[in-house]
């Protein structure tokens, strides 16, 4: 058993000195602890701890926080996808072969700080989580709403330690454009029923997400086909875990979506709103 432990171990090693070196010193990068310590923070403050505080306490009215938080997040993943683009696309990225680039290069370390900061988001996303808490709204703290927290900061992390740039450009383009119409939904939702009506355009968000699911596994497969010096376990773990999350989604989606127009109109019933999560 200890040889295994010991070759594990090795391995561990091995794969931590293939990290980008230009990051190393920044805060919460240095250790490869940091990201599962905070999440294991982030698992036992809304499975235990929260619920356990919010026991004997009525809900909380957030709608002022919650307009205000849902309006900085479609101005910061705004910021972010502008970034993005004007740092790839604007410069000719290609969606066939992106190479990556370690050099110290003006451009290239302005990605990389881009990187860090979509990385840092992922952690105020963590905040979906608490207002469910706080609001006491069980019925959304699904399996698939806090395993797909956890797996996207997991994911950007280590994207982001290792491969920040390149390829990789690809993801938060995408994501932060879609947060960007998921977080006006909220922010219409937030506003009150009588803004619900302007919600409309639901459903169309719905197909976005599952576009936004099928062009990034399609994107990282490709690596699978194409020699671009792209890590192969990185390219399988996006297909799978893509696949997970498409999986996940439709089962919440089907289970949440209102049946009929007197679920719609309950002012009550906010579970039919998707459980999205970036």
């Amino acid at each position: 058993m200890g040889s295994i432990d010991q070759a594990f171990i090795f391995l561990c090693r091995r794969v931590w000195e293939m990290r980008d070196k230009r990051t190393d010193g920044w805060p919460l990068m240095e250790s490869p602890y940091s990201p599962f310590l905070i999440c294991q923070a982030y698992l036992v403050l809304v499975k235990v701890m929260g619920p356990k505080l919010m026991r004997n306490r009525p809900a909380y009215d957030l709608r002022g926080a919650l307009v205000t938080y849902n309006a900085f997040q479609i101005i910061f993943n705004g910021w972010i996808f502008y970034q993005v683009c004007r740092l790839t696309w604007f410069k000719g990225y290609s969606l066939i072969c992106q190479p990556m680039d370690y050099s110290y290069s003006e451009d290239a370390l302005q990605i990389i700080k881009t990187g860090y900061i979509y990385a840092l988001s992922k952690l105020i996303d963590f905040l979906d989580t608490l207002f469910f808490v706080l609001r006491k709204k069980e019925s959304q703290l699904t399996f698939y709403h806090i395993y797909h927290h956890v797996c996207m900061f997991l994911t950007i992390w280590i994207g982001f330690r290792f491969i920040s740039g390149g390829q990789s450009a690809f993801l938060p383009t995408v994501n932060t454009l879609v947060n960007v119409g998921v977080h006006i939904y909220y922010l219409i939702t937030a506003m009150g029923p009588r803004f619900r009506k302007y919600l409309w355009w639901k459903k169309y968000l719905s197909v976005v997400q599952i576009l936004e699911f099928l062009f990034i596994g399609v994107h990282g497969s490709q690596m699978l086909f194409v020699e671009c010096g792209f890590p192969a376990a990185v390219s399988w773990y996006y297909v799978v875990q893509v696949i997970v999350f498409f999986l996940l989604f439709k089962n919440g989606h089907l289970k949440s979506y209102p049946q009929n127009k007197k679920d719609i109109d309950n002012e009550k019933n906010l579970n039919w709103e998707l459980n999205f999560t970036k």
